[in-house]
Formats: C-alpha cells, structure tokens, sequence
C-alpha cells in the first residue's frame, strides 16, 4: 500500500469515526467468505457499519480524532481488526453475541459507548444487555400509560346500573309558615 492509499484510508476511517457514538472493535480472524458476508449482511440489516482495518491505520485515525481520546483502546489492536459503527449502543454487541451461537468468532477487542471504554471479549455480555435510548424511552412510556390504563379500565369497567342519587321531593305537608297563614285565611271555616 502507498503512503498515499494509506492517507485516503486513514481519511476514511476519520470520516467513520468523526461523530461516532458507538464504536466497537472485534476480530473477525478465522471466519470463512461466506460467514464474513453472512456476518456483514446481518450487519447491514441493523445499520450497523463494518469495515475491516489494519490495527496501525486505524489507531492513526483515532489518534487525528478531536474530543475523543482512543488510546485505551489500542492494547486490543492485535491481529484482524473489524469496526463496527452503529447508532444502537448494544446493537454490535447483540450482532456479535447472536453470531457466536453459531461460530467461535467474532471476538470483542474492545468498545466505546457512552463515554467509556470496554476492553476485552468478556464485556460482550454486558454490552449486549445495556438498553439502548429506544428501550429506554419505550419502557417510560409504559410506566407512564400504565396509571392511565388502570384508570380508564376502571372507567369502563364500572356498573351501568349503578342507582342514581334519590331525588327530595318538596313535602306538602310541611309548608313555610307564611304559606300555611294564607292557606288559613283561604279557607272558610266550617261552622
């Protein structure tokens, strides 16, 4: 590769991981064509980016990256390297996780989430289950509809025949005592 390949693929890289928020590093060594692509497919599939690197091309890029200091990432950049770019916290690590039911490989090298870093394949489980903005979300949601539900369950749910409120009818026996005097004089008395 010539030193001016090498500048466009750093370039590249850079632009990968200009406003990357997750950012995870796995070795993909050891799987055959047709597992890579069957791996890079179902990458895609989640809008998750891969891009195989060389470790030295890659830690120039990181190294050129403003706000973001990579270099704890660096002792895991040994042998085949892959990056994965998602939008989707644990997406790469439930990518990873589901292919390995299958396949010994990919292994994690490490990951950057959330302002850390995660170094080292035995991460991968927790990574995985790290809930993502749409999990979160999703799950307030459900507590906040779940007192409204009850509430107009129990709405609906309540009596038809429920008995309305007894009406007072005026007593005619108990008048005001103006109204009894006029009566009075109303009446002629029987003598």
């Amino acid at each position: 590769m010539t030193k001016e390949e090498k500048v466009l693929v750093i370039q590249e890289i850079k632009g990968l991981l200009q406003d990357a928020k997750v950012v995870y590093v796995a070795d993909l060594q050891g799987l055959n064509a047709g597992q890579t692509s069957e791996f890079r497919r179902q990458a895609f599939k989640q809008n998750i980016q891969v891009k195989v690197v060389k470790n030295t091309l890659l830690q120039k890029a990181m190294e050129q990256i403003e706000g973001v200091d990579y270099s704890e990432m660096f002792v895991s950049f040994k042998g085949n390297s892959a990056i994965l770019i998602s939008e989707t916290s644990n997406a790469p690590a439930k990518l990873i996780q589901g292919f390995r039911k299958k396949e010994e490989k990919p292994a994690l090298k490490s990951a950057y989430l959330q302002e850390t870093f995660y170094v080292g394949d035995e991460n991968l489980g927790m990574l995985a289950n790290i809930k993502s903005k749409e999990e979160m979300i999703g799950e307030i949601i459900g507590l906040l509809q779940s007192p409204i539900q009850r509430v107009v369950s129990a709405l609906q749910n309540r009596p038809e025949t429920a008995e309305a409120a007894p009406v007072v009818e005026e007593n005619p026996a108990v008048e005001a005592p103006e109204a009894a005097a006029e009566s009075a004089e109303a009446t002629p008395s029987a003598e």
